[in-house]
């Protein structure tokens, strides 16, 4: 009797790890971006980058340049903006539009300046808030791009650079 409450335990253990992978198989876009948003809040950017793909373009239309490439879009934005800004709060304002593999959402970024920016300026201490809106495409369950559209000068007049 104990052999088999054992195996049917083993069977349904067997079962349930399995199916985090089948799930994350199976996250619709809107899922994925919502979850790499509670990573960025969590602060924690090793979790956001997971909602990679490794080949991703990030597009900051501030800077002009897309940085390619999961390493590069985690080490160059996600840490770059979380060891300056570690008590950022980024919030999704309203529904997203979500179209296909597509969603877009208008956004509120804020949070204190306390660390240094990873191109060397200095960490100013003030207070900042500022709006934008992002574009995600998402395949396989994983954001294949994400282009971001805010207004750079009010943020930099805010944080005392302009």
């Amino acid at each position: 009797m104990h052999r088999r409450q054992f195996l049917a335990s083993a069977a349904v253990a067997a079962f349930l790890a399995a199916v985090p992978s089948v799930a994350l198989a199976q996250d619709t876009p809107q899922v994925v971006v919502e979850a790499y948003l509670a990573a960025w809040n969590a602060h924690d950017s090793a979790k956001a980058a997971e909602h990679f793909a490794d080949n991703v373009t990030y597009y900051d239309a501030s800077v002009g340049k897309p940085v390619e490439g999961k390493d590069a879009a985690k080490t160059g934005v996600i840490d770059n903006f979380l060891t300056a800004v570690p008590d950022a709060v980024w919030t999704m304002k309203g529904a997203p539009v979500v179209q296909d593999d597509r969603v877009s959402f208008e956004w509120e970024f804020s949070g204190t300046n306390s660390g240094d920016w990873a191109d060397g300026t200095k960490a100013t201490g003030k207070k900042f808030s500022f709006t934008g809106a992002s574009m995600f495409s998402v395949k396989d369950g994983k954001i294949a791009s994400q282009s971001d559209y805010y207004d750079a000068l009010g943020f930099y007049k805010q944080l005392g650079l302009m």
